[in-house]
């Protein structure tokens, strides 16, 4: 069932296409069908054929995503879900009890914040934020005996904050805690969490890994045998499991990743220089920038910089909203990493649920997702639209 560690030493590009699945043995199909099945036939009472008993627990397709997302971020074990928040949730309640503590980053991605706040925190997991770019403030934020995790989300959303994932493992793993990254943001390509001593790769693989905005879904990666047990325990427990067609179209957009993060990173840098020269930017925020905070750490830690953009505009809130519904190109709209460019307010957008909190984002503030179409376009269509 499991063909990952035929992969080992194979460049990155090679895995996405080849790791997770061997053509079937009985038609020779070089893509992963997709079963659509929700039980299978056994061999007798209780003799599973490869393992197969009922979609919930284990189905071919997600077994091959699962696979190829495990190869990807250089894992042993990988879980698919229904979606990234899913996936969070079922990992909290695979290693945290009530009366635990999280450390948050004080910028976590809304859905993230909210699943803690609202979900978590009634059932007595209870959390404290901190910046992610300041490791005596997360150590500061640790409760010693409590702690189980410390997330981290670098970059962060929409702000772009940068976490030493080294660092920041080695805070976790003094106080005996687990490091939690998501790596949504930078994609298994761009940054390998596991291997800068991090316990668990978390993504929304709606973004850059499915890349193509048409399906949801989110997965977990892990290294260690024992914490593989407890989160595949809980996940086939509580069940919030991909479906085969959503499985088959993250897989396929996988394949493409490394090819697809390149291209967003060579349009990001373009639309960074055009920003940084414009009169009416005020700030351009870009961890690939020298004067970004972060951006030492970033060269360190990633391949290339990503493909998301914030930036605040001269005229205040008015203008960014503007600006916002000036593109043509950029698509007014939610979510990230796919082909397409968006942009978006996230004041009044993605973040408006954190208005009035520590949270709160800057009102001049708009946040791009560059895609993958013609730079030069790109580049036009937000000239046109900062006027």
């Amino acid at each position: 069932m499991t063909h990952h560690h035929d992969h080992e030493g194979q460049g990155f590009e090679t895995r996405a296409i080849h790791a997770g699945y061997e053509p079937d043995p009985t038609t020779g199909a070089v893509i992963p069908p997709i079963y659509a099945t929700s039980t299978y036939a056994q061999d007798g009472v209780g003799g599973l054929r490869n393992g197969y008993e009922y979609s919930r627990s284990a189905n071919p397709t997600r077994t091959a995503l699962e696979e190829t997302l495990a190869a990807l971020e250089g894992g042993t074990h990988g879980f698919a879900f229904a979606s990234g928040l899913a996936a969070e949730d079922t990992l909290v309640r695979s290693l945290c009890v009530p009366g635990d503590h999280v450390v948050l980053p004080n910028d976590a991605y809304g859905g993230t914040y909210r699943l803690f706040a609202k979900v978590e925190a009634a059932w007595g997991v209870e959390h404290t934020s901190a910046p992610v770019d300041d490791v005596d403030a997360v150590r500061a934020a640790i409760r010693p005996g409590r702690t189980k995790l410390v997330w981290l989300e670098t970059p962060t959303n929409p702000l772009l904050s940068i976490g030493d994932i080294e660092a920041l493992a080695g805070v976790a793993h003094e106080a005996g805690a687990l490091l939690v990254v998501d790596n949504t943001f930078a994609s298994s390509y761009l940054q390998q969490p596991l291997a800068l001593g991090a316990d668990v790769v978390v993504h929304s693989t709606t973004k850059y890994a499915g890349g193509h905005s048409d399906v949801v879904g989110g997965a977990l990666v892990v290294r260690d045998a024992a914490l593989a047990e407890r989160i595949g325990f809980h996940q086939n427990a509580i069940g919030a499991v991909a479906g085969p067609f959503d499985a088959w179209l993250t897989l396929r957009g996988l394949k493409t990743l490394a090819l697809r993060m390149e291209r967003h990173c060579d349009n990001a840098e373009q639309v960074v220089q055009l920003l940084s020269s414009h009169p009416d930017v005020v700030q351009v925020i870009y961890p690939g920038l020298p004067e970004h905070p972060g951006h030492a750490v970033a060269a360190r830690q990633m391949r290339r910089f990503g493909g998301m953009v914030s930036f605040r505009v001269r005229g205040g809130e008015e203008q960014a909203l503007a600006v916002c519904e000036r593109t043509r190109i950029f698509t007014l709209g939610e979510s990230l990493g796919g082909v397409e460019s968006l942009i978006e307010h996230p004041g009044r957008m993605t973040h408006a649920s954190v208005a009035g909190t520590d949270l709160e984002v800057p009102a001049d503030l708009v946040r791009l997702s560059v895609g993958i179409e013609t730079a030069s376009d790109l580049l036009a269509d937000l000239t046109a639209a900062l006027g």
